[in-house]
């Protein structure tokens, strides 16, 4: 998943993975993840969205690094190569997991932790998207505490 990440940061001309990578990635690579939106239309227009990305949708957000205030705005960020909204969904799915006992976070815990980051642009393609972010974030609240059970 991070792979995919890196790789469409690259062909996007970014300097860092951000949270629309990953959203992008864990979508095309986790069928949990896929499952847990409404249906073939959301998720289609989700992917659209991000599609979209390298053709015009994002170019605003090219040259930028993005911060949705999760953590403060360093001029190196934490990790090279990674926003820090991207580093914090990362350590938030791990905890996730944690949580739960697992030592590897799942696609679901990375998609929860990008949902709950209202400034991330993960969120605002959601939102373009037309997706409930609350009913998302509750919903994959609902399996993660059935999978602890």
């Amino acid at each position: 998943m991070v792979t995919g990440a890196r790789r469409r940061a690259l062909r996007d001309g970014d300097r860092q993975i951000d949270t629309a990578h990953l959203l992008h990635s864990v979508i095309e690579t986790d069928p949990g993840v896929r499952a847990a939106f409404d249906g073939g239309p959301q998720l289609a227009k989700v992917l659209g969205y991000l599609v979209q990305r390298s053709i015009g949708y994002g170019l605003r957000w090219q040259g930028s690094v993005e911060d949705s205030g999760a953590l403060p705005v360093m001029r190196e960020p934490e990790v090279a190569g990674w926003s820090p909204s991207a580093v914090t969904a990362m350590e938030n799915a791990l905890a996730r997991a944690g949580g739960r006992g697992d030592r590897q976070a799942s696609g679901r815990d990375l998609l929860a932790s990008l949902a709950a980051d209202r400034g991330s642009r993960a969120v605002e393609v959601l939102i373009h998207a037309g997706v409930d972010v609350e009913v998302l974030a509750h919903r994959l609240g609902e399996a993660s505490s059935r999978q602890v059970s």
